[in-house]
Order: structure tokens, then sequence, then C-alpha cells
């Protein structure tokens, strides 16, 4: 169950308590409850506040004792504790059971206002990770892809789309991204051909003497080693899908033919010159920039265009950080060890996750966690294992240049990104407050409200997210 963005505060000092209070309220927008007391305190934990701030010296006890009342109640609270300069030892060893963090009175509240921000945070991933435990076969599943972002979502939707028709699709994507995965997808939604074979070529892995063999096939005698008649992959993809990975990589020398293919939807064998008729839905992919291909005299453009029908652009992963948690949930229940629960990822962990680039995007995260799932020996896995690193301190995400686009169109999409993700952060820390986040940008009310529904937002997720 989520819980609210609620804050319980405890501490005999009735004052204290009051300037602290006021303090969150403003800067972070929390709910917050003050208890005097250990038995006060023990009684509201039935709220199930998200985050607790304690003193460790109270009237009828101490925070130790509150430390094992809500791991009795199994609250998943986060804990921070404050004590005087002669309590640090007792601070200590609170963290060492369990509690985030100690603070000294007087409370430096610059150290406060970031240490509660990194456990709300924390906070948020840990619920976040167990609301995603039950999403994973729902909303965010699209056949054998997971995610939750609006531009993946918006392919899938394409893609049903796509399903009654035979139309040539060409998806674009760095390696990694799925697009074989996506290709699959693309069959699997297919009215027409979703019972025939679904037949992949890499067109980098074959040699260029063999390529025009490997897809139309030969006769037996065509040439040197050609003992038998031998059917290529379109007349083996008939009634089905034909999916050409790494179309970039196909020789100029026969593109010719793959042209007449698909404009035809006729081979001929090798050696021969009996036109066959094929029923083949042709699904392309490439990480390359076959415009720029095409202006290099390495890709032919009438190719290109009869590629081009329907284009899907997938998004690496570093665009779109929401899909981690989702993705890493499901590869830890893929490689959990037999008879073993899978490994839970620690909210350090998964948030180094978040930010890091991903430069072998999908792939490389499904790999981390295989390897993560047998070499680590704790249930839980913290930034260490992990063997990464964040990003340095001001870096943002770096910005794809693709010069096949005008420099106007890149203007555009960039400044768009940069929008989108000040939007996004504005949101987060208004907890998805309209009124808020017009004050924290400048812009007005009017104007935030269109941009939720330019960019497919919904505020109430930014509440759920930050109140968890």
């Amino acid at each position: 169950m989520r819980t609210e963005a609620r804050l319980l505060l405890v501490d005999d000092e009735t004052e204290t308590c009051r300037q602290l209070a006021t303090l969150l309220t403003a800067e972070l927008g929390l709910e917050v409850d003050i208890a005097g007391s250990l038995a006060e305190a023990k009684r509201k934990l039935d709220a199930r506040p998200a985050l607790l701030i304690s003193d460790l010296r109270l009237p009828d006890g101490d925070g130790m004792a509150l430390l094992t009342a809500i791991q009795e109640a199994r609250v998943s609270t986060r804990v921070i504790v404050m004590t005087g300069v002669g309590g640090v030892n007792e601070a200590v060893e609170a963290t060492r059971l369990g509690a985030l963090d100690f603070l000294t009175k007087p409370v430096d509240t610059d150290r406060l206002i970031k240490v509660v921000e990194r456990a709300l945070r924390e906070r948020a991933l840990e619920d976040e990770i167990e609301y995603l435990r039950g999403k994973v076969d729902s909303s965010f599943s699209y056949r054998s892809m997971l995610s939750k972002s609006p531009g993946m979502q918006r392919i899938f939707g394409l893609v049903e789309q796509l399903g009654e028709t035979a139309t040539t699709v060409l998806i674009v994507g760095e390696t990694g991204t799925g697009k074989e995965r996506l290709a699959r997808a693309i069959h699997e939604a297919s009215g027409k051909h979703r019972s025939g074979p679904f037949v992949p070529v890499n067109c980098a892995a074959v040699p260029e003497t063999l390529f025009e063999s490997e897809l139309f096939g030969h006769e037996k005698g065509s040439f040197t080693g050609a003992h038998d008649r031998r059917k290529g992959k379109f007349e083996s993809a008939q009634g089905g899908t034909l999916f050409l990975d790494e179309v970039g990589e196909m020789p100029i020398s026969l593109q010719p033919k793959l042209l007449r293919a698909l404009q035809e939807r006729q081979i001929e064998r090798v050696g021969s010159s009996q036109p066959i008729d094929v029923d083949v839905r042709v699904v392309a992919a490439t990480n390359r920039s076959l415009e720029r291909q095409v202006r290099r005299g390495k890709f032919r453009e009438d190719l290109f265009y009869r590629l081009n029908v329907v284009r899907l652009d997938l998004p690496p992963l570093r665009e779109r950080p929401e899909d981690v948690p989702l993705l890493v949930e499901k590869f830890s229940e893929k490689f959990a060890p037999r008879a073993k629960e899978a490994k839970r990822f620690s909210p350090a962990a998964m948030q180094l996750m978040m930010e890091h680039a991903w430069p072998g995007n999908v792939r490389e995260l499904e790999n981390l966690v295989e390897r993560v799932s047998v070499t680590t020996a704790n249930e839980v896995i913290e930034p260490g294992d992990l063997m990464l690193t964040a990003p340095p301190a001001g870096e943002g995400r770096k910005v794809s240049i693709d010069l096949s686009k005008p420099l106007t169109q890149l203007i555009s999409e960039t400044v768009a990104d940069l929008e989108k993700r000040y939007l996004t952060r504005a949101l987060a820390k208004a907890r998805g407050n309209v009124g808020h986040c017009a004050k924290l940008t400048g812009l007005s009310r009017r104007s935030i409200s269109a941009k939720l529904a330019e960019y497919g937002f919904n505020k109430r997720e930014f509440k759920d997210l930050a109140s968890r």
C-alpha cells in the first residue's frame, strides 16, 4: 500500500519540533506530525509515516526502543536520529541497527534538508520496485517487451495499428535497445503473418559472396559448392516475417535485387530465371543513419525509401531511466538461482543504475543483472557490487547529434528534451502540484497544464512517487 508523504518528528523539545516542522513543510512540502514521547510516537506509527526523525533521548525511553518498535511493527519507515554531542556513539549504534543517518544538535538545517531528500528518494525507489512487481505482466508489458516510458508506449500503440497490414517497417536504434525484440512483437501483432515463421537475417554477418544465395536461395550447380537446391530466407519466411537486422551493412551490389523483391514481391534463386512469388512482411533494422549512408553512396536512396515506409525510433535506455527499475525486476527474476529468491537492489544501487548512461542499453543492463545475480553472495545488491560509476557532477546526458537532420529540427528536439527534463524535476519537487510548479518555474498554471498534456505527463504519478 502506498503511504502518504508524511514525516513524524519525535522530540520532547516542543520549540525545536515546531521550527523543524515549519522548515520541512516550507522547503519540501511535507506533511509533518509531531510526537513528544516514545509512547506517543509508537501510537503514531499506525499512520505509517514515510520518514521518522527522532531524538535519542526521550522522557519515557530512547530512540533505540523506537527502532525496535518499527521493526516489530514491520513499518517500512526511513529513520533519522538526532542527538547531542555526547550521544554520538549511541547514534552510530542506531545507524548499525537500521537508522539511515544521524544529526547532531543543534541541527544543521542545510544538511537536514539533504538527508531528508535522500531518505525520501530511497523510500520512493523501494516502493517503486514493490509497485512494479505487480505491473511486470500488466499495464507496462507489451508482448515480450517492458516499458512505462511515454515514448515506448507510443511505439507499442503504433505496432498494434500495424497489425492488420503488411507494411514494411524500419526500426532505428542503438545497439542493445531491443530492435529484434520489437521486430518479433510486430510479427506477433500481425493478423495475417503471425501464423507464419519469423526469420531473422544478420546482414552484417553474411559474407558478400554468399549474400544473394542467403536471401534468395540457389539452384543445384549454380556455383561451386552448390550441390543441392536451397531455399533462401525469403522463401523460408513465406507467409511470415523476414527480419533484416543491420540492413545498412548490406553490400551495395545486392541492394537492387532486394529493392526488386520488395517492389515486385517476387524473387529468383541464383542460377534460375523462374520468378517465385513471396508473401512476406519485411521488417528492417539499423543502428546507423541510413540517410547518411545514402549521401555517402553506400546505400541506395530508392531502397531507403522502400524500407522507410513506417519508421520506429527506439529511444536509448539513458533517455528512459524510469524503465530501469522495471527491467531490473524482470531480469532479477529471470536470473534468480533455482530454489532461491531473486536478488534485491538497494535504493542507492538502483539510483546509480538510473543515472548510468548505459552505452550498451538494455542488453548491457541485462548482462549486469545476470552477473551480480550469480556472483554476489548477499541478498541485497549494493552500489559497490555493480562496479558502475555515477556521472561526474554537473555532467548531463549527452545530446545525440544526427547530421541527417536539419539544424532547426535538432535545435527544436534539443530544446524540447531540456524542457521535458526541466519540467520533470519541477513537478517532482512540487509533488505534482500545478500551482506550486508554476511558482517554481515562473510559468502560468495554464502553461504548466498545457505542457503536461503535450508530454503525456500524469501529475498524479509525481504525487504518488513522492509520497510512497
